[in-house]
């Protein structure tokens, strides 16, 4: 048994707490504040998070067992359930926006990209899209979405080669999910791949002007007029590409320039497909794939869901939600660093289960993901008979 940190210190200490104190100061948060300070806020929502409490009293029941580690924890003295609600509640929730940020481009510079995307080697790749958490009306009063229902918006940018989320921005259900492009900055050379709900021509048209590249799904009652048409292979799943100018007026208006269109069958689903992007110079099939990426989106909206809490909120105001989503980015964004620093073959699902069950243990770090490491190779090695 190793007598050093425990478990949450070493994985709290992939964050640098000089670096929260500068958001901490920018909004004035510790104002007033003796005992329970944002950086002791922020360690009990983390170990929430990572042990997947259920709500704010689960929560402080369990840590109110463990007073003894409070200190080592580095979670301060004055752990109450009033205090952390209270700080939820009143605390600005930028502080921790611009905390995960400030995460996040540290660990897209330290986070290895996916090596299958290696042909996009000089091209950042992101893909835009937003999930809905349903909430009670009576409740989140101030979410409203239909006549009988209460619901948030996650608008969320993720870098698909690193797979760690670059921007989130948090609605009321109400706002339809194409108003994230208008307070989107675009990357010049950038590939921004997004479903056909994001479709709109004149936002489009900014993406172009901006010297970015879209890729995304044409809508069923998109007329347009083909210019040229290129050789395809077609035993490749490309059916036709083909450069083509809108035709409808206000569409014209909109998106004055020609666009590329391409016809792809995915024989795996047995579907076909049509992409509209404004790059003429990737091939029919780096097109298609591109749109293929945007589904790791679509896994990480499942993965935070599934495995952090995102649905199930510990207070009522929009304040407290949006605190609460913006420590699960956090959470997320050191586990991708713990993953990176220990340089383990686990996935972050299986680190997180490794993690919520050790975290008041003292054993290293990189221990633990050995000694998990270990049943895969007496599986794959093991001398049992055959009994048929």
């Amino acid at each position: 048994m190793n007598f050093g940190k425990y478990v949450f210190s070493q994985v709290v200490s992939v964050i640098d707490p000089n670096d929260f104190n500068k958001c901490v100061e920018r909004y004035n948060g510790n104002y007033k504040v003796k005992y329970f300070s944002c950086w002791h806020q922020l360690l009990c929502m983390m170990f929430g998070q990572l042990s997947n409490r259920e709500s704010l009293s689960d929560l402080i029941l369990c840590l109110q067992t463990q007073k003894s580690k409070w200190y080592h924890l580095g979670i301060g003295t004055s752990i109450s359930k009033s205090n952390l609600a209270h700080a939820n509640e009143k605390r600005d929730w930028r502080i921790f926006a611009d905390f995960a940020y400030l995460l996040i481009a540290e660990a897209r510079k330290n986070i290895l990209p996916n090596e299958a995307l290696s042909v996009f080697e000089n091209n950042a790749i992101y893909a835009i899209d937003t999930t809905t958490i349903d909430l009670c009306l009576d409740v989140f009063w101030w979410a409203k979405f239909r006549k009988n229902k209460a619901a948030i918006k996650l608008h969320t940018v993720l870098d698909i080669k690193t797979e760690i989320p670059c921007y989130m921005h948090i609605t009321d259900g109400k706002v339809h999910e194409v108003n994230v492009l208008d307070i989107l900055e675009f990357e010049a050379n950038g590939f921004y791949v997004m479903d056909r709900g994001f479709v709109d021509y004149e936002r489009l048209y900014v993406i172009h002007k901006e010297q970015a590249f879209f890729v995304t799904r044409a809508k069923t009652n998109m007329k347009c007029s083909r210019i040229y048409s290129a050789k395809v292979d077609k035993t490749t799943g490309v059916l036709y590409d083909q450069i083509i100018r809108l035709t409808n007026y206000y569409a014209a208006i909109e998106y004055p320039q020609k666009l590329r269109r391409v016809k792809y069958f995915d024989a795996e689903t047995n579907k076909k497909f049509i992409f509209i992007t404004n790059n003429f110079e990737l091939s029919a099939l780096q097109v298609a794939l591109l749109y293929k990426y945007r589904w790791k989106i679509e896994l990480f909206f499942k993965w935070i869901k599934q495995h952090l809490k995102v649905k199930s909120f510990w207070g009522h105001s929009e304040n407290a939600v949006k605190v609460q989503v913006y420590v699960a980015i956090i959470t997320f964004v050191s586990v991708a660093l713990v993953k990176q620093k220990h340089k383990t073959p686990l996935t972050q699902y299986q680190i997180l289960q490794i993690l919520s069950l050790t975290l008041l243990n003292k054993n290293q770090l990189n221990q633990l993901f050995k000694e998990a490491l270990i049943q895969y190779v007496k599986e794959s090695e093991h001398n049992q008979l055959n009994l048929f």
